[in-house]
């Protein structure tokens, strides 16, 4: 609970600080989604809803928090699962278009939605993606049985 706390208190003051023309990230602890074009922090695997979601561009992830992230206008759009309000979200550091957030569901099964964000897979890296540096011994070890 108090890493929550924590995590939105520095939510707000990011907020507060973009509003007066900085921009502070929120650095989150442990693995982590970023954004695939400037590796900022975006959400975290226990905010993992679901993965079985789709986007016109393959496969995408909902989250139930995002941080570092700036929100476009208020539209309605017409998705797969019906009408719903939403919002495209940037990385606020590149501006990229990483997803998008439901403001709200016109339909009663779809409200599980409202109020969480959606991250497009091929705009986001797991942490465990930018770990692919491999070392490869190339030469050829012996054991000890051997050098006898």
């Amino acid at each position: 609970k108090k890493k929550k706390r924590n995590r939105e208190k520095r939510e707000r003051e990011r907020q507060r600080s973009e509003e007066m023309g900085r921009i502070f990230t929120v650095e989150l602890e442990g693995r982590s989604y970023r954004c695939r074009f400037c590796r900022t922090h975006l959400a975290l695997p226990d905010d993992l809803v679901s993965r079985s979601f789709h986007c016109r561009r393959g496969k995408a992830y909902l989250f139930n928090r995002s941080v570092n992230i700036s929100m476009g206008p208020l539209e309605e759009r017409m998705m797969l699962s019906g009408m719903h309000t939403v919002a495209d979200i940037f990385c606020c550091c590149c501006g990229q278009n990483v997803g998008w957030k439901y403001e709200s569901a016109h339909e009663k099964a779809q409200k599980y939605k409202e109020g969480k964000f959606v991250l497009e897979r091929g705009r986001i890296v797991d942490e465990i993606d930018l770990s692919t540096e491999v070392y490869i011994d190339t030469h050829g070890s012996t054991s000890d049985t051997e050098d006898s």
